[in-house]
């Protein structure tokens, strides 16, 4: 007897999900039972991917059965609940976290925003000297001016107090720093910053969704940030905030490697101000004046109402453009396989903390030949009370700032007076089949882009200082992975590995 359509896709997906459990299982959560044995030396170590169940497959096979492709309603769902849970106005899906970062720059271009919070060509945006390139190049193909300031090695992120020295009075028009590594930058003293001066703050958010940020109520209450913004009160003392929430505008990147996936994808996120929703979208959708989501029209309820430009009055509102914009939006069944991810995050969050406090205890004893990262505003990490608890805890400064890392990776410096270097501990790592990254392009100014740049265009950059922090982070910085997906296993063949190279050393 023929099946009906709905018992057809329930037969496919019922299939789907037995396939992937037998095809997937190396890419199930760490701590899944299903998972295959890890073998040391054979079975490889990935620094990051991804990390799934017959859950995420379901969906995308669902999504395609249905056909929609472009984004529609799992999109509009995944970015409802998204921003829900980080508590902002608005999230809009992009193609990548580099398109996201593109994105919330350009917005901040719009003619539609006061010339004085407009950044116009030649406008400075100040950013940080060591990270992923993408966080900078978006200022530099938008005409605006980057000038860039030094990092913070212990932390991976901006040393805030040069901020001031950085800022140009008519010039200066926003700050787009990334969240290093999951370790949320100085947020109150960025802002500070940012509010004294009228400028726009821009978090690249990529690696480092989950990371939480917490401030005196008082210190926060003085930025204009109250009880009833985003966030949770803790005790009624302080104000706790996801980072990405903290700025203007912020930004996800769901590649594999980062906290959750959509195999490409990324998001811009507006915090409190909606307007700058309707900028974004039209950067992302063609640069068209219109809002009307794809395969709906006359949203506005006058398509044919409208007399912008320079264009016959009643022009077709679905082709007025306002923007040269793009065209950065993922599939439909990538925003599927998000919705299922956007519900396993917390538990990918804790596991990413959980097992740094692993690795940091479990190489607690090499101090003399590595400097290890800490999170802002921590003044020293303290080992576990037991040997077998590996549960971290820090001293945090006087500022009544503290942090919590959902982290990206397991950052250490190797030492000058180390007998080795860390690109020496690199090539053992990979040739132990442990997945090791340096901190992306170390400092960008040394980068081939950057020289070459200097010297075709010598006033499209600006430096701040000596870059000392930076350079250290690209000569002795590497990281290892937290992700999800590593096991107890895992880790333990890690930690021996790195403690055997020393020791051989």
């Amino acid at each position: 007897m023929n099946k009906s359509l709905p018992e057809l896709k329930a037969e496919i997906l019922r299939l789907t999900r037995e396939y992937s459990t037998l095809a997937h299982a190396s890419q199930r959560p760490g701590g899944d039972v299903a998972r295959p044995p890890f073998i040391p030396g054979k079975t490889v170590v990935p620094y990051a991917g991804r990390v799934f169940t017959e859950d995420e497959v379901e969906a995308a096979v669902g999504s395609t059965l249905d056909f929609w492709l472009t984004l529609g309603p799992e999109g509009e769902a995944f970015e409802k609940e998204l921003a829900a849970f980080l508590g902002v106005k608005y999230s809009l899906l992009v193609n990548s976290g580099s398109s996201a970062n593109l994105v919330a720059l350009a917005t901040l271009t719009t003619h539609k925003l006061p010339d004085h919070k407009r950044i116009m060509p030649g406008d400075e945006v100040i950013t940080v000297a060591a990270g992923f390139p993408t966080t900078v190049a978006p200022i530099l193909q938008l005409g605006a001016i980057p000038v860039f300031i030094d990092n913070d090695p212990t932390t991976g992120n901006i040393r805030a107090e040069q901020l001031e020295y950085a800022f140009c009075e008519g010039k200066t028009k926003a700050v787009m720093i990334a969240h290093a590594l999951g370790n949320p930058f100085d947020v109150a003293s960025v802002l500070e910053f940012c509010r004294k001066h009228d400028l726009w703050l821009v978090e690249d958010n990529c690696d480092a969704l989950g990371c939480t940020y917490s401030m005196p109520i008082e210190k926060a209450k003085a930025l204009g940030i109250t009880e009833n913004s985003p966030g949770i009160a803790e005790n009624g003392t302080h104000i706790t905030r996801y980072t990405g929430t903290w700025g203007d505008i912020s930004t996800q990147s769901f590649y594999p490697p980062h906290h959750l996936t959509m195999g490409e994808g990324g998001a811009v996120n507006i915090v409190s101000r909606p307007p700058l929703k309707t900028y974004a979208e039209s950067f992302r959708d063609w640069g068209r004046d219109c809002w009307c989501p794809s395969g709906k029209d006359d949203t506005c309820g006058k398509r044919f109402g409208w007399n912008l430009g320079e264009l016959p009055p009643g022009y077709d509102h679905k082709y007025t453009y306002s923007h040269l914009g793009y065209n950065l939006k993922p599939l439909d069944l990538q925003a599927a396989i998000g919705r299922k991810q956007l519900l396993k995050l917390p538990a990918f969050i804790k596991a990413r903390s959980r097992n740094w406090e692993y690795l940091r205890s479990g190489l607690a004893d090499l101090e003399d030949v590595f400097e290890f990262s800490l999170p802002s505003h921590a003044t020293a990490w303290n080992k576990p009370s037991t040997i077998d608890s590996r549960l971290s805890s820090f001293s945090w400064d006087s500022s009544g700032r503290m942090t919590h890392c959902s982290w990206f990776g397991f950052m250490l410096r190797v030492k000058p007076s180390a007998p080795f270097t860390h690109t020496d501990l690199a090539r053992h790592l990979d040739a132990n089949k442990i997945g090791n990254r340096m901190f992306f392009g170390g400092n960008l100014l040394r980068q081939p882009v950057f020289v070459q740049l200097r010297k075709d265009r010598p006033d499209s950059f600006r430096v701040v200082g000596e870059m000392t922090g930076a350079d250290e982070i690209m000569k002795q910085a590497l990281f290892l992975g937290t992700y999800p997906g590593l096991t107890k296993e895992m880790m333990d063949y890690e930690i021996e590995t790195i403690r055997e190279f020393v020791r051989d050393r």
